[in-house]
């Protein structure tokens, strides 16, 4: 049975959690830069935990920019916290009650030790603010157990040999976590789900929009199989695929944990014990092998007894070789491993296959993993298979992965434990008091159901529109418009399936402004811009943000008539024409409109030019 929990983390739109400094990114490389490297600590128990563990063995310093416009000393862990952002936590706290979670009495941070370098204390700074919140889907109802206000990590620009290198200008910045149950069953119930968090998170107005904003954890497990956390999700629509593809994968590795038993394969067969064949591949064609050995590097093999047929695979299923080459990856750094289940291939000849296997003493179901590589990193990487190798004799192992574009994953670390949390000194509690939570209850935001509702019954909007214009994020834009006398239906579908149909023809959308939409709209209500030259105004300004939307017309060539000028326009055709119009009467209307929009399509709605038309025909034909 499929089991399926979230992890929401969304930042909030406000300064940084423990100092003054804007939450803002900063492009340009700043010049201040240190360096550290990290060590992990004991908990309050005594105990190391093992995900941090593994990050130190990796031997890794780390390198941090400093932007000074929006980081300070304690960014830098060079100050202690300041006092804890009172308008991030009234935010945090209004999530919490829209999710139908009961806020704690007094809010106490805590450390969670975090030795992958992108905070520079070694530690992220934690709390719950509520309990026991849920979520209504269409399949039920889905437990939040915890709330929690934290600090975001450091942003990774770089990496390099044995150093990561990160900018300061994310760490601190509030972050909301909310977890949920593992109630989910379905992949599309989670993408439901994440879809309906998001909602409620947006609601607000007070979250941060734009890519690395909001991301989900998945954690997946299956009956026989292990929790796995997915690290890194970030587009709604690959959270199905992402989870179908885990299932796939926890499902091969059951698999092959019950062949490896019906082979009689134990832990105690297979052991780090790598040997040399660099001889062997003395005259490879093996471009990466012969490039390793030219270096001074070696190839060295391991025996894996009882795995043959089990490290391949098709190319689109899941595959032990994978998780082998992954771990290698990972603990050594090495490029990746060969296995001999797809050789002869590469460069790799069969003559080559047969003297490492005999070389190695392989029985008939055995098989083997070569790395070339510098020696020591070389040896390294062949622990790691054989750790890997080991834990393929249970099937499923606990672990962290991390969300790949194509909805693919690959291991990062084992799943951290218990261990890593510890009590906060240099913060004091913050008191919950019942007349804070009143007064945000009193406020709460309208809820996404709620406010498609009221555009559907205030606008005459179909709910399909009003749902587009409340989930693009302009829904106050929208009222704002509408209250300035344009159509709500113009103004709907202009913010919506325009700017998607932009969207498809690469335009930036995100760079248009606010006011270029309410200048957009006070231009068409006066009459000197069409409906139908919307969609060229706003191309132009996705190019070009920073013009006014006059200029980007004149830019465009759609300089605005006045009412007078079209008036004049009217005259002048109706002269030019006046035998036709004695002959046709009222009836000349309509073709000579074919003549006045030539001149003015696209600066004059077309109602508008009929109408001075019109007018204009009456008064020539005095009637």
């Amino acid at each position: 049975m499929l089991r399926v929990g979230f992890e929401v983390h969304q930042q909030l739109a406000t300064r940084k959690l423990f100092c003054n400094c804007e939450s803002e990114l900063v492009e340009a490389e700043p010049e201040l830069k240190i360096v550290r490297r990290l060590r992990p600590t004991q908990s309050e128990l005594g105990e190391i935990d093992r995900a941090a563990l593994q990050e130190y063995m990796k031997g890794r310093h780390f390198v941090y920019q400093v932007p000074e416009e929006v980081s300070c000393l304690v960014e830098m862990d060079e100050e202690p916290p300041h006092e804890v952002n009172r308008e991030a936590v009234e935010i945090a706290l209004q999530v919490a009650l829209l999710l139908n979670a009961q806020p704690v009495d007094e809010i106490h941070f805590m450390r969670k030790i975090v030795i992958d370098g992108s905070n520079t204390s070694g530690f992220q700074r934690t709390a719950i603010i509520a309990l026991d919140g849920y979520i209504e889907t269409s399949r039920g109802k889905v437990r939040i157990p915890t709330i929690c206000l934290e600090e975001e990590a450091a942003r990774k620009v770089g990496e390099g040999e044995n150093k990561t290198i990160y900018r300061l200008d994310r760490l601190g910045i509030p972050l909301i976590e909310i977890s949920t149950s593992p109630d989910i069953t379905s992949p599309e119930e989670a993408r439901e789900v994440a879809l309906k968090i998001g909602e409620v998170l947006r609601a607000t107005g007070r979250v941060r929009r734009g890519i690395g904003t909001i991301r989900q954890d998945i954690n997946v497990s299956i009956e026989g199989g292990a929790r796995v956390e997915i690290k890194g999700v970030q587009e709604l629509n690959m959270i199905p695929k992402i989870i179908e593809g885990e299932v796939a994968r926890q499902k091969r590795l059951i698999a092959i944990a019950g062949e490896l038993k019906r082979r009689g394969v134990g832990e105690a067969q297979l052991k780090p014990s790598p040997v040399e064949v660099s001889d062997v591949f003395s005259s490879t064609q093996s471009k990466v092998v012969r490039r390793t050995l030219s270096r001074g590097g070696v190839v060295l093999a391991v025996k894996l007894p009882g795995f043959r047929g089990l490290i391949g695979g098709a190319r689109d299923e899941p595959r032990l070789g994978s998780e082998l080459a992954q771990y290698a990856r990972v603990k050594a750094g090495v490029g990746g491993i060969f296995h001999s289940d797809e050789l002869p291939a590469y460069g790799i000849s069969a003559e080559e296959v047969g003297a490492v296997a005999e070389r190695l003493g392989l029985g008939e179901s055995d098989a083997f993993v070569l790395v070339a590589e510098a020696r020591e990193r070389a040896e390294k990487a062949i622990e790691a298979v054989v750790e890997r190798a080991r834990l393929a004799l249970r099937g499923v192992p606990e672990e962290t992965r991390m969300a790949q574009g194509d909805g693919s994953t690959r291991y990062m670390r084992p799943l951290p434990g218990a261990a890593r949390m510890y009590p906060e000194t240099d913060l004091p509690p913050f008191v919950v008091t019942q007349e804070l939570v009143e007064r945000l209850r009193a406020n709460l935001p309208e809820l996404y159901e709620e406010k498609i509702s009221r555009f559907v019954e205030q606008y005459k909007l179909s709910e399909e529109l009003a749902a587009q214009v409340v989930r693009s994020g302009r829904a106050e834009l929208f009222e704002e418009l509408v209250a300035t006398g344009a159509k709500p239906r113009l103004v709907a579908t202009t913010l919506t399936a325009t700017l998607r149909e932009l969207r498809r023809e690469g335009c930036e959308v995100e760079r248009l402004r606010e006011q270029s939409f309410r200048e957009l709209f006070s231009t068409l209500a006066k009459g000197k811009l069409t409906r139908e030259a919307v969609p060229e105004v706003l191309r132009a300004l996705c190019s070009s943000p920073e013009l006014s939307v006059a200029q980007a017309m004149e830019r465009l060539g759609l300089k605005g008539f006045s009412e007078e000028e079209v008036r004049s326009l009217a005259r002048r055709v109706i002269e030019e024409r006046s035998e036709f119009v004695r002959e046709r009467g009222k009836g000349a209307a309509k073709p000579l409109m074919g003549v006045l929009m030539k001149e003015l399509r696209g600066r004059v709605e077309g109602k508008v030019v009929m109408k001075i038309l019109q007018e204009e025909l009456r008064r020539f034909l005095g009637s």
